[in-house]
């Protein structure tokens, strides 16, 4: 699934998905780290590169002007919207206005929203679509912008005065709000901070006041909005009573209930208090010695201590903080719900320095406050961190890093969770054979719809061994519905899927031995020639980007834009990012693993998704999207002790034949889909024997037959490319000197 943004790009990325980012689900948040001119947002994360952002341009890196210059960059190719007039978004210029009945009313609750600010005398209010936790997915009762709105993409900020309000989300989820807006809500088309700043200014007098809650707002998004505030005479106050929550009041969801239990050891690639050990470790080697460890990441409690939840829809974590010192682990959690199991593994090291301190989730933010009273100083993780937790510790008492010391150990694989998570990947692929092969019999009858479709694949999963699962919300999107990236079927208004249409399917599962991620786009009929070679050129940038051999240490960003090559040769492009991260039955975007500005260099152990594709609004979409392995490359010259690296694919289905052009592969194209496909024959193959799919087997069988080698086949791609190829390496070159 492409990332989703959750994470402020330096190049205003629309997406991962990976916040992806933390998840799709953050709020949107300021330019991160080297993050050149204003101030942009583009959500964890959600939730994955140098991606197009309309009206959000901030100044490139020289490599991506580079190509900018030489393939017309990222504006050529947008789709044009459709000429004839739509039903499905609303229009808020005839009189009564036009909303499709996918719209929400939000007349009443703004109108409380708007009582509840009078009364605190507020006259703007700011509405994030994060957690406490800057989580990419959250809990239906986090879902405190989509209550308000009715919108319910994944990124996004709203804010309400005494007579207007507004939504400011990216291009991704355009046409999602023009769905599910009332014209009480203009939409905002940037993902800028100044935006909204100057959005504000525009209506609050002087001398008025802007509230928010402090614990659903990011360090650099606070500060952001006191810089965007700057010098306008309006106060920017933290309120900690949540004034949607209290209007929402008793038909917000209730708190979760369900188990927090250990997972079994056999899944787990180390035992927790080898982690603590580690991370113990790196904190006395730390050359400010910091006396405790802040975690506000719900992963990274899950991951720390191998337990596990069901708080957030998809994700298996649960609502925590964790305060580790050299002597002590305070684990902030509601204790009555983890299993006797899960009780026990924590508190066997009692008394000890290895004995977990159970308190009560509600109780952090003044256990933090006495600690730091004391002679202490504070590592924490700003990615994760809220203001609100931030502010509670004097300046000179904290330890900053983007992310915590565990984000980053859980970020590399060790040998163990490598195998449990190829593992996965195999029995997840025999679920989506199954599922490819049911479409095609099924499709030509007319008796599947995007929803129906969701659902038989969901239940193919379900079916697999160790299965949790869907790792997220399945994409299942016919025809025009494609060009919208994160789209989500509903029940009773999904379209048919037809031999005439595109279908693109995004599915992943979770499996108690690893999270899982792929995507594949068919065509059952004839497709068009734009359709066939928009594949055939998303195809070619997924396996240049797979089969790169690159230096340690390389970030992702850097090497991304192979990913978009083919496609920039005839000026298409797409808005969102190229990979995210993946975790061990976590997160489906795990950051800060990626292709983005601010995720970190690529690691041999490392997972992370590469997912290039191409919309056409109102037409059709196209996305491929495999996990692959940082590995180290095999070279003909020995490097030392910093290995060159590449990408190890562990995802297993073969792509559409059907949309194939193979005259505009390379030999090079042709001899890795060979082999590709060799191997998935070889891993899958046997699988599919196993579980007795003999006619799912037939189909792997035909599906990966070699294609035609021809030593004249190709020619005029590799010309084509020549130019492209030899820019892009002699400015990957001055990067990576730089």
């Amino acid at each position: 699934m492409p990332p989703r943004s959750t994470r402020a790009e330096a190049l205003c990325e629309e997406d991962n998905d990976p916040r992806s980012l933390p998840g799709a689900s953050a709020s949107l948040r300021p330019g991160g780290k080297g993050a050149g001119g204003g101030i942009c947002h583009s959500a964890a994360p959600k939730g994955p590169s140098a991606s197009c952002s309309a009206g959000t341009a901030m100044p490139p890196s020289r490599w991506t002007a580079a190509w900018l210059l030489l393939l017309h960059g990222c504006s050529v190719g947008r789709s044009q919207p459709a000429a004839s007039p739509r039903t499905d978004v609303r229009d808020c210029s005839v009189d009564p206005p036009y909303l499709p009945p996918t719209a929400t009313n939000t007349s009443a609750r703004l109108t409380a929203l708007r009582d509840a600010m009078r009364a605190h005398n507020i006259h703007a209010y700011i509405v994030p679509s994060t957690d406490a936790h800057m989580s990419e997915y959250i809990a239906e009762r986090d879902a405190r912008l989509g209550w308000l709105t009715g919108f319910t993409g994944s990124a996004g900020t709203g804010v309400v005065t005494e007579d207007r309000a507004a939504l400011w989300t990216d291009s991704r989820y355009w046409t999602q709000a023009e769905r599910q807006l009332d014209c009480n809500w203009e939409l905002q088309r940037t993902t800028w901070i100044e935006s909204i700043g100057t959005w504000i200014v525009e209506l609050v007098p002087a001398g008025g006041n802007v509230s928010l809650d402090p614990f659903l707002f990011s360090i650099d998004t606070w500060h952001s909005y006191q810089q965007a505030l700057q010098g306008s005479g309006i106060a920017l106050l933290p309120m900690e009573t949540n004034l949607v929550d209290q209007v929402w009041g008793n038909q917000r969801p209730p708190s979760p209930s369900s188990y927090i239990y250990s997972l079994p050891e056999e899944f787990t690639g180390s035992s927790w208090q080898e982690k603590v050990a580690a991370i113990r470790q790196q904190m006395e080697e730390h050359m400010r010695s910091p006396t405790a460890l802040l975690l506000s990441g719900l992963e990274e409690t899950a991951w720390l201590f191998n337990l596990r939840g069901d708080d957030i829809p998809y994700n298996p974590v649960f609502y925590s903080y964790t305060l580790l010192t050299a002597t002590n682990i305070s684990l902030f959690v509601d204790s009555a719900r983890l299993t006797a199991e899960a009780q026990q593994s924590l508190r066997s090291g009692c008394p000890g320095p290895l004995c977990v301190e159970l308190l009560d989730y509600g109780q952090v933010s003044a256990h933090l406050r006495h600690y730091a009273q004391g002679n202490a100083t504070i590592w924490l993780g700003t990615e994760y961190t809220t203001y609100g937790l931030y502010s509670i510790i004097p300046q000179e008492k904290l330890l900053e890093d983007s992310y915590s010391p565990v984000m980053l150990a859980k970020a590399v694989k060790n040998a163990k969770e490598q195998q449990l998570l190829r593992a996965a990947h195999v029995r997840d692929a025999v679920a989506v054979i199954q599922y490819l092969l049911w479409l095609e019999k099924m499709v030509p009858q007319g008796q599947v719809d995007e929803f129906s479709g969701a659902r038989h694949v969901d239940a193919l999963r379900w079916a697999q061994q160790h299965s949790r699962g869907p790792s997220f919300e399945s994409i299942s999107a016919s025809g025009l519905n494609a060009a919208l990236a994160h789209y989500s079927p509903a029940n009773g208004s999904s379209r048919q899927l037809s031999v005439d249409e595109m279908y693109l399917m995004d599915t992943g599962g979770q499996y108690l031995d690893g999270t899982t991620d792929i995507t594949r786009t068919v065509h059952w009929g004839t497709p068009t020639p734009l359709q066939k070679e928009a594949y055939t050129r998303v195809l070619m940038g997924n396996i240049d980007l797979s089969r790169l051999v690159f230096p340690s240490d390389t970030a992702g960003r850097t090497v991304e834009t192979f990913a978009r090559r083919a496609l920039w040769e005839v000026g298409l492009n797409y808005g969102h990012g190229t990979g995210h991260g993946i975790g061990n039955f976590l997160s489906v975007h795990e950051w800060p693993v990626g292709f983005q500005s601010n995720n970190v260099p690529l690691t041999a152990g490392m997972f992370t998704s590469i997912e290039p594709g191409y919309y056409r609004d109102g037409e059709f979409g196209i996305r491929i999207e495999d996990v692959v392995l940082v590995v180290e490359a095999q070279t003909k010259h020995p490097t030392g002790e910093k290995p060159f690296l590449t990408f190890e694919v562990v995802s297993l289905v073969p792509y559409d034949r059907n949309l194939i052009d193979v005259s505009l592969l390379s030999q090079e194209h042709i001899q890795y889909l060979n082999a590709y496909y060799e191997t998935i024959r070889a891993r899958v193959g046997p699988e599919l024997q196993r579980q007795q799919l003999e006619e799912e087997y037939r189909w792997l069988q035909r599906s990966t037959e070699p294609f035609p080698q021809s030593s004249a086949a190709s020619a005029t791609a590799a010309m084509l490319g020549m130019l492209a190829v030899t820019s892009l390496t002699s400015v990957l070159l001055a990067e990576l000197q730089a």
